[in-house]
């Protein structure tokens, strides 16, 4: 026996910077971020989405660390997802809904060798069909895994009010507020059969699905507290639809 594996060491929280000696003999719930690299208008880096969703994770983390429901993980994020309604745009790198759901669906069977519960953080709309498959199906083959996303109330679609006040509050210094113009204001309802045909670009030719130059850091903090507070009542409930979503 290796004793080296059997010495008490600190737990850590990030998946990536764990040892396998850390986590030997333990079955610690993981939280894995899914987000997205797609473009975000002329003032928002492609990977938006991606640093969203991994906020809200280690927020969560905190979260769920205090409510002593641990042990948690963070997992390195996924960072590729299903956007091929922004491919009229340079930048964005789509891998789709089917490769998606095989990723999912393949890192749920591995990591549930040893870990005991898997939620995915979502951070991009695109994504949902492959999370509901991916997810359905590794819990039908009994792993405890499920979802839920990243979402506030009265939020604007896409590179808008709410994810650019969100980026002044993560990450100011990424943010080109002089780049930053009004998009497609309409409701998104109004926009899907244009959008569905043509893209994004179709209905927004800069990309933006609403208005950046209302954002601010301070309402950006009020909008990832909220996104936090929405995942931690669900994931501690606990309660996955039939497509894995928690409710």
């Amino acid at each position: 026996m290796n004793s080296a594996y059997h010495r008490r060491v600190a737990f850590p929280i990030e998946l990536g910077n764990s040892t396998s000696k850390q986590l030997h003999d333990t079955s610690p719930a993981l939280i894995v971020p899914v987000g997205s690299t797609e473009q975000h208008g002329p003032h928002l880096p492609l990977d938006t989405d991606t640093r969203i969703a991994t906020a809200v994770a280690h927020a969560l983390i905190e979260r769920l660390d205090a409510c002593d429901t641990g042990p948690w993980q963070v997992a390195p994020a996924v960072g590729y997802g299903a956007s091929g309604e922004h491919e009229g745009f340079p930048g964005t790198v789509s891998i789709g809904t089917t490769a998606l759901t095989d990723l999912l669906v393949e890192f749920g069977r591995s990591a549930c060798r040893w870990a005991s519960r898997l939620v995915f953080v979502n951070g991009h709309g695109g994504n949902v069909a492959a999370l509901r498959s991916a997810t359905a199906l590794l819990r039908s083959e009994g792993r405890d895994a499920a979802w839920c996303s990243c979402v506030s109330r009265n939020a604007d679609a896409h590179a808008g009010h709410t994810e650019t006040s969100v980026l002044l509050h993560l990450a100011p210094a990424v943010v080109r507020m002089p780049d930053s113009v009004p998009g497609n204001s309409a409701p998104l309802a109004e926009l899907m059969p244009a959008l569905r045909a043509g893209g994004v670009v179709a209905v927004s030719p800069i990309g933006v699905l609403g208005d950046p130059t209302t954002a601010t850091a301070q309402e950006g903090s009020r909008i990832l507290a909220e996104m936090v507070d929405a995942c931690a009542t669900r994931v501690t409930r606990w309660r996955p639809d039939g497509g894995g979503m928690l409710t």
